[in-house]
């Protein structure tokens, strides 16, 4: 975290913003970009790269010749996407929470002294505080597919971390500056900008790691059940051998690989691939085009959705909007009355 800060810093020093508001937005986004792509490098190497490039049985694909690549768990890469996720929303919070708030306690003697009251409040307390819930939101909306879960994990999270956050500023961090502002800034874009990802990463998870897409296709078109439902029937059957292809094992170029396999003549693995040739089959295709379907299909629909509940939704509640009109309409009226006083006498 502290080296995507100097670096965003540094970059904002090359562009030269010459207000400080301008700064500090240009600030946010670089900012935002460097820890977004630090803290989800992994969920999308899982969900996306992990076991789609490793070749097939006989040929795979090896880093620098030597070191072959890692493959998604056996029950399919949701797996390990669920898994993660769970270790993202339960331990690094948790952990996360515990640090920040260890710093101020182990200084809190310091705090006690006039001089250092306000040592740990610099220019960068309250965004810190906005960091924190817009990167839990990403880890909450963008692969919700993959962890139902999270929601429920965040709302427990944010309900402790406000009862925490007020016991740090009202008791381990004293005579915080307040700032106003109209609004939340740069922030706003870049939950708009999470929302959208959230649309686009969700659909990609449903499209090509999970086992949606294969299993329908199967269900309708290879399956038992391709001519029509039966009640006596499960349409799934024969599902777990139609998405292994067959590799034979006198295939294998190394020799030493066919030892200990004379009894063995073929294997199976994940992918569509022809025994024949060990090409991408017609049924990879297939599921491909459907996949972009889907996705894009699940995309229009969900961000039209969004767009209509933003349309309906305002951005400030009609009660507050009439409250602040209110009390700006009061402040007029006792100036107006003082001015006309002040003109009488």
């Amino acid at each position: 975290m502290q080296v995507n800060r100097y670096v965003a810093l540094k970059l904002c020093d090359y562009e030269k913003p010459r207000t400080f508001s301008e700064r500090e937005s240009k600030f946010t986004v670089k900012f935002f970009t460097l820890q977004f792509f630090a803290h989800f490098s992994s969920l999308i190497y899982i969900a996306f790269i992990l076991g789609r490039i490793n070749g097939h049985p006989g040929k795979s694909v090896r880093l620098a010749g030597l070191w072959k690549l890692e493959e998604c768990h056996l029950s399919g890469c949701m797996m390990d996407l669920f898994v993660q996720m769970v270790i993202i929303m339960g331990l690094k919070q948790t952990l996360s929470t515990v640090v920040e708030y260890l710093g101020p306690l182990r200084t809190l003697p310091q705090l006690r002294t006039a001089a250092h009251y306000s040592e740990h409040c610099h220019v960068f307390s309250l965004f810190d505080e906005f960091m924190n819930p817009v990167m839990q939101y990403g880890f909450t909306t963008i692969f919700v597919a993959a962890f139902p879960l999270a929601p429920l994990l965040a709302l427990f999270s944010n309900l402790v971390e406000i009862r925490l956050d007020a016991i740090k500023m009202t008791w381990l961090q004293q005579r915080l500056v307040p700032r106003k502002a109209k609004d939340i800034g740069t922030w706003l874009q870049v939950l708009e900008t999470i929302g959208v990802l959230a649309v686009i990463g969700n659909g990609l998870v449903i499209a090509f790691t999970s086992e949606f897409i294969p299993r329908v296709v199967y269900k309708y078109r290879y399956g038992p059940c391709r001519q029509g439902a039966h009640p006596a029937v499960d349409c799934l059957t024969g599902y777990v051998n139609h998405s292994l292809s067959v590799f034979y094992i006198k295939d294998f170029e190394d020799p030493l690989q066919k030892e200990g396999w004379e009894t063995v003549t073929e294997c199976r693995y994940r992918d569509y691939r022809n025994a024949q040739d060990y090409n991408l089959s017609e049924q990879f295709w297939f599921l491909l085009a459907i996949r972009l379907a889907f996705l894009i299909l699940f995309e229009h629909v969900a961000l039209c959705i969004k767009l209509i509940a933003a349309w309906f939704v305002p951005d400030v509640p009609r009660k507050v909007n009439n409250d602040v009109l209110s009390n700006k309409f009061g402040r007029v009226q006792k100036k107006m009355k003082y001015e006309r006083q002040k003109l009488q006498r």
